[in-house]
Protein backbone atom coordinates (compact mmCIF):
# COMPACT_ATOMS: atom_id res chain seq x y z
CA UNK A 1 0.00 0.00 0.00
CA UNK A 2 1.47 3.71 -0.92
CA UNK A 3 2.40 6.04 1.81
CA UNK A 4 0.91 8.46 -0.10
CA UNK A 5 -3.09 6.70 0.36
CA UNK A 6 -2.74 6.12 4.09
CA UNK A 7 -3.43 7.93 6.88
CA UNK A 8 -1.44 7.33 10.28
CA UNK A 9 -1.94 8.61 13.88
CA UNK A 10 0.98 8.89 16.10
CA UNK A 11 0.71 9.20 20.00
CA UNK A 12 2.98 7.58 22.57
CA UNK A 13 3.92 8.63 26.29
CA UNK A 14 7.17 9.78 27.71
CA UNK A 15 8.79 6.38 27.45
CA UNK A 16 7.78 6.12 23.68
CA UNK A 17 8.25 9.69 22.55
CA UNK A 18 11.62 8.86 20.85
CA UNK A 19 10.90 5.84 18.75
CA UNK A 20 7.62 7.87 18.14
CA UNK A 21 9.35 10.67 16.69
CA UNK A 22 11.63 8.47 14.63
CA UNK A 23 9.11 6.11 13.06
CA UNK A 24 7.67 9.65 12.27
CA UNK A 25 10.14 11.11 10.32
CA UNK A 26 10.17 8.15 8.19
CA UNK A 27 6.32 8.03 7.46
CA UNK A 28 6.51 11.87 6.51
CA UNK A 29 9.87 10.94 4.47
CA UNK A 30 7.68 7.92 2.82
CA UNK A 31 4.56 9.63 1.78
CA UNK A 32 2.58 9.19 4.77
CA UNK A 33 -0.37 11.05 5.99
CA UNK A 34 0.31 11.71 9.98
CA UNK A 35 -1.68 13.48 12.60
CA UNK A 36 0.50 12.79 15.73
CA UNK A 37 -1.23 13.39 18.93
CA UNK A 38 1.95 13.64 20.83
CA UNK A 39 3.65 13.37 23.79
CA UNK A 40 6.42 15.46 22.11
CA UNK A 41 9.09 15.29 24.95
CA UNK A 42 10.11 12.97 28.35
CA UNK A 43 7.72 14.99 30.75
CA UNK A 44 5.58 12.13 32.57
CA UNK A 45 2.25 11.68 31.17
CA UNK A 46 -0.23 9.01 30.86
CA UNK A 47 -0.56 6.42 27.92
CA UNK A 48 -4.33 6.09 27.86
CA UNK A 49 -5.00 9.61 27.26
CA UNK A 50 -2.59 9.03 23.71
CA UNK A 51 -4.31 5.49 22.98
CA UNK A 52 -7.55 6.94 23.41
CA UNK A 53 -7.01 9.89 20.97
CA UNK A 54 -5.85 7.94 18.24
CA UNK A 55 -7.92 4.74 18.88
CA UNK A 56 -10.80 7.08 18.48
CA UNK A 57 -9.19 9.08 15.34
CA UNK A 58 -8.85 5.14 13.45
CA UNK A 59 -12.46 4.30 14.71
CA UNK A 60 -13.91 6.95 13.08
CA UNK A 61 -12.39 6.84 9.90
CA UNK A 62 -10.11 9.69 10.36
CA UNK A 63 -7.05 8.02 9.77
CA UNK A 64 -6.24 4.75 8.21
CA UNK A 65 -4.36 3.20 10.81
CA UNK A 66 -2.78 4.38 14.50
CA UNK A 67 1.06 3.58 15.42
CA UNK A 68 1.22 3.49 19.69
CA UNK A 69 4.58 3.67 21.58
CA UNK A 70 4.84 3.48 25.01
CA UNK A 71 7.69 1.74 27.28
CA UNK A 72 6.37 -1.89 26.68
CA UNK A 73 3.47 -1.14 24.37
CA UNK A 74 1.30 -3.52 26.43
CA UNK A 75 -0.65 -0.41 28.22
CA UNK A 76 -0.83 1.77 25.14
CA UNK A 77 -2.11 -2.10 23.46
CA UNK A 78 -5.09 -2.52 26.31
CA UNK A 79 -6.13 0.81 26.40
CA UNK A 80 -6.77 1.24 22.56
CA UNK A 81 -8.67 -2.16 22.44
CA UNK A 82 -11.21 -0.97 24.87
CA UNK A 83 -12.32 1.64 21.81
CA UNK A 84 -15.14 -0.20 19.36
CA UNK A 85 -13.43 -1.12 16.31
CA UNK A 86 -10.08 -1.40 17.29
CA UNK A 87 -7.75 -4.56 16.77
CA UNK A 88 -4.52 -3.10 18.46
CA UNK A 89 -1.41 -5.17 18.25
CA UNK A 90 1.72 -5.65 19.97
CA UNK A 91 4.42 -6.63 17.71
CA UNK A 92 8.05 -6.97 18.92
CA UNK A 93 9.55 -8.35 15.47
CA UNK A 94 8.17 -8.29 11.13
CA UNK A 95 6.73 -11.92 11.61
CA UNK A 96 3.95 -11.10 14.31
CA UNK A 97 3.56 -7.42 12.16
CA UNK A 98 2.40 -9.57 9.40
CA UNK A 99 0.36 -11.75 11.02
CA UNK A 100 -1.26 -8.84 12.99
CA UNK A 101 -2.14 -7.20 9.56
CA UNK A 102 -2.57 -10.86 7.59
CA UNK A 103 -4.61 -12.53 9.86
CA UNK A 104 -6.58 -10.11 12.11
CA UNK A 105 -6.41 -6.78 10.10
CA UNK A 106 -4.80 -5.09 12.85
CA UNK A 107 -5.58 -1.24 12.25
CA UNK A 108 -3.06 0.07 15.45
CA UNK A 109 0.15 -0.78 15.78
CA UNK A 110 1.81 -0.75 19.26
CA UNK A 111 5.45 -0.81 20.11
CA UNK A 112 7.52 -0.63 23.31
CA UNK A 113 9.74 2.08 22.65
CA UNK A 114 12.34 0.62 26.17
CA UNK A 115 12.07 -2.91 24.00
CA UNK A 116 12.41 -1.79 20.31
CA UNK A 117 15.33 -0.04 18.63
CA UNK A 118 14.92 2.37 16.32
CA UNK A 119 16.06 0.02 13.00
CA UNK A 120 13.95 -2.71 14.47
CA UNK A 121 10.70 -0.50 14.87
CA UNK A 122 11.22 0.74 11.22
CA UNK A 123 11.12 -2.89 10.05
CA UNK A 124 8.25 -3.49 12.00
CA UNK A 125 6.26 -0.99 11.02
CA UNK A 126 6.75 -1.23 7.53
CA UNK A 127 6.05 -4.80 7.32
CA UNK A 128 2.59 -3.96 9.25
CA UNK A 129 1.73 -1.19 6.76
CA UNK A 130 3.54 -3.09 4.09
CA UNK A 131 0.73 -6.49 4.80
CA UNK A 132 -2.87 -6.45 3.27
CA UNK A 133 -5.29 -8.79 5.26
CA UNK A 134 -6.08 -12.03 3.75
CA UNK A 135 -9.53 -12.39 4.12
CA UNK A 136 -11.01 -15.53 4.09
CA UNK A 137 -11.15 -17.69 6.80
CA UNK A 138 -9.62 -15.00 8.75
CA UNK A 139 -11.95 -12.43 7.47
CA UNK A 140 -14.63 -14.71 9.45
CA UNK A 141 -13.05 -14.66 12.58
CA UNK A 142 -12.99 -11.10 12.98
CA UNK A 143 -16.02 -10.46 11.88
CA UNK A 144 -17.04 -13.08 14.87
CA UNK A 145 -14.67 -10.38 17.18
CA UNK A 146 -16.88 -7.40 15.94
CA UNK A 147 -19.96 -9.80 16.89
CA UNK A 148 -18.36 -9.92 20.21
CA UNK A 149 -17.70 -5.98 20.72
CA UNK A 150 -21.07 -5.54 18.95
CA UNK A 151 -22.62 -7.81 21.65
CA UNK A 152 -21.13 -6.09 24.41
CA UNK A 153 -22.14 -3.14 23.70
CA UNK A 154 -25.16 -4.06 23.79
CA UNK A 155 -25.48 -5.61 27.12
CA UNK A 156 -24.16 -2.58 28.47
CA UNK A 157 -26.96 -0.37 26.66
CA UNK A 158 -29.48 -2.73 28.13
CA UNK A 159 -31.09 -3.85 25.37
Amino acid sequence: MSGAMLAVALGADHAGWELKEALKAWLMDAGYQVLDFGAHGPDSVDYPDYAAQVAEAVSVGKVDRGLLVCGTGIGMTIAANKVPGIRAALCGDVFTARMSREHNDANVLALGGRLTGRETGLDILRAWLETSFAGGRHALRVDKISEMERGLMRARAGT
